[in-house]
């Protein structure tokens, strides 16, 4: 039997093409993903590479298998519980990988299709899936290409929801996560901050933030661990390259960070906002994710800094460095009656922007 060959695309620009034995060609080096790295060689080793890196990548563009409800998604679709790169592979390909995070996507070779026909920008999904991914509902769903939307990340219920020609997140997970993502949202709106907006919302008649997406056709987004890859592929030093691009927001995010206590800044919830236009990094992308804010609050440390490079501190020594270098950026007092559903919090939240206001 033939070979599976697959093409690598970005938008309607074929930028690469590997086979299912990992022999490949690169055809635009500058527009690969920043997280698949292929060679084109033949010895053994890079053909084995080659196949376990597209697997990844493509495993990448489907959601992790700790998210709740992903194996009632899973079987919502009649499809497998995957628990392999390879099999989570096979998932993302059958919708041929498309995402909302960004441009890239995957065709066999031969197939007539274009971007416009598969992106998610521009072709409607059933709404059904919404009530399938925040509820964990069972249903008999025959069109599997309602298994693109499993593409987003994380360990809380979340669904995509068309509006307009734009997309709303939908995030659930009790109502207290809900009320600490809504808290520290507002929060942040009192800083110089390049944020996304998270605001209360209804679903099922269950308590939801709802914020807009903040990709596009003419702007992906890249995360911090997938920026890393890139930058040691170009032989760029990572912290420098990206102080370059964005210092303002990197020092603002550990600021944040550590006035709300949030203790979930791992490398796969940051990065950096790219231009499709060329497919180089613009600046960090819009600060996101506080679902579990209010964490390790009990004290003025803080929990340790995920986003700092070579070293490990606290979030307070994190946040107070940042200061030092860039100020503290408040716009507008931060008022206690934002804390009128979560009480508790107001105390730690006043220590710790007096500790900061001191440097």
């Amino acid at each position: 039997m033939p070979k599976k060959v697959y093409e690598i695309m970005h938008k309607d620009r074929k930028v690469a093409k590997i086979d299912e034995t990992g022999h490949c060609k690169i055809h635009f080096k500058s527009f690969m993903p920043y997280n698949l790295y292929l060679e084109e060689e033949s010895d053994i080793d890079s053909l084995i590479n080659n196949v376990i890196n597209f697997n990844y990548w493509c495993a990448s563009r489907l959601l992790t298998l700790d998210r709740k409800y992903a194996k009632e998604i899973l079987n919502s679709i009649g499809m497998l519980q995957a628990v392999t790169d390879r099999d989570r592979a096979k998932i993302a390909l059958s919708y041929r990988c498309a995402s909302l995070t960004d441009v890239f996507w995957v065709r066999r070779k031969g197939e007539y299709i274009t971007f416009s026909e598969i992106n998610l920008y521009d072709n409607h999904l059933d709404n059904t899936f919404i009530d399938i991914a925040l509820k964990g509902k069972q249903y008999t769903v025959q069109n599997e290409y309602l298994a693109r939307d499993l593409s987003t990340n994380g360990c809380f219920p979340k669904a995509w929801q068309r509006s307009g020609n734009s997309f709303k997140l939908l995030k659930n997970g009790g109502d207290n996560a809900v009320e600490r993502e809504l808290l520290a949202s507002r929060i942040c709106r009192c800083f110089d901050v390049s944020q996304v907006l998270y605001e209360e919302g209804f679903f099922d008649g269950e308590k939801v933030t709802i914020s807009d997406n903040i990709t596009s056709k003419e702007y992906s987004i890249v995360s911090m661990e997938a920026f890393e890859i890139y930058c040691q592929n170009k032989n760029r030093d990572t912290e420098k390259y990206l102080l370059s691009l964005d210092k303002h927001n990197y020092y603002m995010m550990n600021i944040i960070d550590y006035i709300v206590g949030n203790t979930d800044r791992h490398w796969g919830n940051w990065g950096v906002l790219v231009n499709n236009s060329n497919n180089k990094p613009v600046c960090i992308h819009k600060l996101m994710d506080f679902n579990q804010a209010f964490n390790a609050y009990e004290s003025l440390e803080g929990a340790n800094c995920q986003t700092v490079f070579h070293k490990q501190i606290t979030q307070k020594d994190a946040a107070i460095q940042a200061v030092k270098c860039i100020g503290l950026n408040q716009l507008k007092d931060v008022k206690e009656e934002l804390f009128a559903v979560l009480p508790q919090y107001y105390e730690m939240f006043n220590k710790r922007l007096a500790l900061l206001k001191k440097i």
